[in-house]
Formats: structure tokens, C-alpha cells, sequence
């Protein structure tokens, strides 16, 4: 079996490299279609490194050595896991997906693989939590994106000699990126033949390989040969839509584009500011400030703010991935749960101008956001200024009314193009106000 398998790996790895350019399956088509409409997301952070309570990132900043970081393996035991809560407070709070962590830079594999004995299926919990999670999200119908680093801080193989991170690892034997492609290789097989139907697969680990944090041309030391990765993803699953965070403009084989901690076009954060392409968008952002469970952060995001969010990035028209960072007991915090709760009754009550919508005809301002469907124009009014709002509009409004309860709403042509919208009347107790447009286009 085990030759069968490896024969596989190399004849999708051979006809990967044949292949010149990236034509989209009319699947890939298709999902793109549906990933645009489906506007919100939950990102899992999530592994061994839970145990230690300081991010995923404590192997790196605290220099762990592998042989020491390894011994998690005994400690990392989520006895509390429970797919079906996971994937239920997901759709409860109106998510239409889940990107999980299957491999972050720590190495650590939350499956079952063959490739390496650094695994979940090795720890106390014994279980394989990504098919676990699949067959719920299959079952309760939300898409299953996985997350896969391309860095890695415990094998040997991966170039660290040349990378930026993981520099205390203790490694010492001479890298070999062929070896070290051919296991991502092998890996992202069975992630992409054993779970059933995978959406997308979310990469992450580019910027390591940088000559400096200061190079704008964002060029890699690596040729990371993303068309061999690529073209045996999309052999393996058409419609799978693939993703990478390297903060440029997206690659031949992308599918969609995501922004770090960022919507799109802003780089606040300065992680993200690549332009925005004609591909389907995605904006991650934490609900604290920390991707993977930390015990001291309590710097949580308001349900406001989070809608906020969610409609900013509707208004850019891409989508919103919200991450938790469960507890290594597999128990979702309190904190995350209530709050994705509040966003979810939210949704129940204003998803239609939400789900489903194109980006507004103009980009999210200090008082809000537009987002259209049809001859249907939503303004949502997150941050009242004045009770006037003056704007100019590309259309011809019929009519004008509050969106959750029918109430008219005034409207005025000033002049040309430039219309009064009255605001006297919006709810200053409402998480967001919304008026609906009816216009002619």
C-alpha cells in the first residue's frame, strides 16, 4: 500500500510539472462564485502549542529546542474536543466556512499522516481530529478550508538556513528542499484524498524566506516551485480554491486573495499592502489580539466591533475570517462563544445585506459601508456623523426606507448626482443602522 501510495505522489507530481499555466476547472469557477457570497468565516488556531498558552508562535519566540518542544506530545490531550459544538457555533453564527489549522510553522500535524510521527494521533488523545471535524462540517453542511504552513521550525529539511524564524531549534544537518517539497507534496495528498471534500487550502509561511522585513519587492531567497503545489492540488480537487499569505498580488494558481489583519486596500497593520485584484477576497482578522490560545490576553474585540468588521469587508465586497484560538482542552472560550453568538442574531435579523452582495460603488467611509444586490443599495450607518448624510450616488433613488422595520426614510436630491440622506431617525442604541435603497440602475 505504502508503494502505491508514494507511486501516486509522483505521478501527480510529474504531471503537475507539466502543466504550463493554470486554466480554473469550471468547479474552481464555481466555488469562487460561492466563496464571494459567502462573506463570513471561522479560522481555527489550534495544536500543541495550545498547551503552553502563549500563542503559536512560543516555540519561535521563546527558542524552544525541537527535542524539548516535542515533549507535548504527552501534554496535549483535548479530551473536551467536540466537532459538532465547533461546527454548530459556527453556523450559529452565520459562518459558511471553517479554515482549520492542520499545520502551523511549529510543524505539528492535527491529523493523522504517515509522513511524520510528529502528529495528534501520537499524543494521549490518540484521535484524528481533522476527520473528526470533516465529517461534521460535511454533515452539517459548512465548507472545510485547511490551513498548511510552509514553513516549518521542527524538520530538518526545511531551508532554515536561509529563513528568518525558528532559529533555535537545534537543528543542524543540512537542509534539502526537494526532500522537504516532496513531504509538503505528500502531505497535501492525503489532506486532499482522505477528508473528503476540501474547499480551499490557506498557505501561510512566504515571508520567511525574505531578505529583509524592509524589502518591498517582497522577493523570496526560495523558489518555493508553487506550480508543482499548485497544479497537484487542483488535480486532486478541482474545485479547490487555493490561497497564500505572502502579501503580494496573487500568483498564477490562486484562487483568491486574502488580507492579514487588514481590509482590503488599507494596510493598517502594514502586512497588506498588495493590490487588490479582480480574484474573490478575504480579510483575517482575531477576535483578540492573538491567533492561537493565550492565557493572558483578554484584549477582546465587542460584538460592534466585529459587525463592524463583517460589514467593512462586505462593503469591500470580501469576506471575513474570524479566528478562535481554542484551549488545548478543545473547549472554545467563553468569550469567542458569546460573542459569535451575538454576530450570529445579528446576521438572523440583517444577513440579506450581508450574504450574497458585491462591494458598494464606493469604499467604506469614517460613518460606514454600502453593499448592493440588484437595484437594492444598503447603507449601513456603524458611525453617525451629522444627522444629514450627503452623498453621491451613481443611480436614481425610488424610494428609501430602514431596512429592519419598513420605516420610511427621507431623501433629497441636492444636485446633479448628490443626494441628502436624512439619518434624524437611526437608533443610537443599534449596533448598525440600515437603510435600504431602492434605485434605478
Amino acid at each position: 500500500m505504502k508503494k502505491i501510495f508514494v507511486a501516486v505522489v509522483v505521478l501527480l507530481a510529474l504531471n503537475a510539472m507539466a502543466q504550463p499555466t493554470y486554466q480554473p476547472a469550471k468547479e474552481n469557477l464555481a466555488a469562487r462564485e460561492w466563496f464571494k457570497n459567502a462573506k463570513f468565516g471561522l479560522f481555527i488556531h489550534w495544536g500543541a502549542s495550545s498547551v503552553l498558552g502563549a500563542g503559536e508562535w512560543v516555540m519561535n519566540n521563546r527558542g524552544i529546542r525541537a527535542n524539548d518542544y516535542k515533549k507535548l506530545l504527552q501534554f496535549f490531550n483535548p479530551t473536551e474536543f467536540d466537532a459538532a459544538k465547533w461546527v454548530s457555533m459556527a453556523k450559529n453564527a452565520g459562518m459558511q466556512y471553517i479554515t482549520f489549522i492542520t499545520r502551523h510553522h511549529d510543524g505539528f500535524s492535527n491529523w493523522d499522516t504517515q509522513q511524520s510521527d510528529w502528529k495528534i494521533t501520537n499524543t494521549p488523545y490518540k484521535k484524528d481530529v481533522l476527520k473528526l471535524l470533516a465529517e461534521e462540517c460535511h454533515k452539517q453542511g459548512i465548507k472545510l478550508f485547511v490551513y498548511y504552513s510552509l514553513v516549518d521550525w521542527f524538520r530538518w529539511d526545511y531551508p532554515y538556513e536561509t529563513g528568518k524564524t525558528g532559529k533555535a531549534s537545534g537543528r543542524t544537518q543540512k537542509s534539502d528542499y526537494n526532500s522537504y517539497l516532496n513531504f509538503m507534496k505528500a502531505q497535501l495528498t492525503e489532506l486532499l484524498s482522505d477528508y473528503g471534500e476540501i474547499s480551499g487550502v490557506w498557505f501561510d509561511g512566504y515571508w520567511d524566506q525574505l531578505d529583509n522585513d524592509a524589502d518591498k519587492t517582497l522577493q523570496s531567497k526560495l523558489d518555493w516551485r508553487y506550480q508543482e503545489i499548485y497544479s497537484l492540488i487542483h488535480q486532486l480537487q478541482p474545485q479547490c480554491l487555493i490561497g497564500n499569505n505572502h502579501h503580494l498580488s496573487p500568483l498564477p494558481g490562486e484562487d483568491f486573495q486574502m488580507f492579514e489583519k487588514d481590509l482590503p486596500g488599507e494596510n493598517k497593520g502594514g502586512l497588506s499592502g498588495q493590490a487588490i485584484s479582480q480574484l474573490p477576497l478575504e480579510t483575517c482578522e482575531t477576535i483578540n489580539n492573538s491567533w492561537g490560545f493565550n492565557i493572558a490576553d483578554h484584549t477582546y474585540k465587542s460584538t460592534k466591533q466585529i459587525i463592524d468588521l463583517l460589514v467593512r469587508a462586505s462593503g469591500y465586497g470580501a469576506n471575513l475570517l474570524l479566528n478562535v484560538g481554542p484551549m488545548p482542552n478543545g473547549l472554545i472560550q467563553p468569550e469567542f462563544v458569546n460573542r459569535l453568538s451575538e454576530v450570529g442574531n445579528w446576521l438572523k435579523q440583517y444577513g440579506t445585506t450581508i450574504y450574497h452582495t458585491k462591494a458598494g460603488f464606493m469604499k467604506p467611509q469614517d460613518w460606514g459601508a454600502i453593499t448592493e444586490k440588484e437595484d437594492k443599495i444598503f447603507l449601513h450607518i456603524l458611525n453617525k456623523k451629522e444627522d444629514k448624510l450627503f452623498i453621491e450616488l451613481p443611480y436614481k433613488i425610488n424610494s428609501a426606507k430602514y431596512f429592519i422595520n419598513g420605516n420610511k426614510v427621507e431623501v433629497k436630491n441636492v444636485s446633479d448626482k448628490y443626494w441628502m440622506i436624512d439619518l434624524k431617525n437611526t437608533d443610537a442604541n443599534a449596533l448598525d443602522n440600515v437603510i435600504e435603497l431602492s434605485v434605478v440602475k
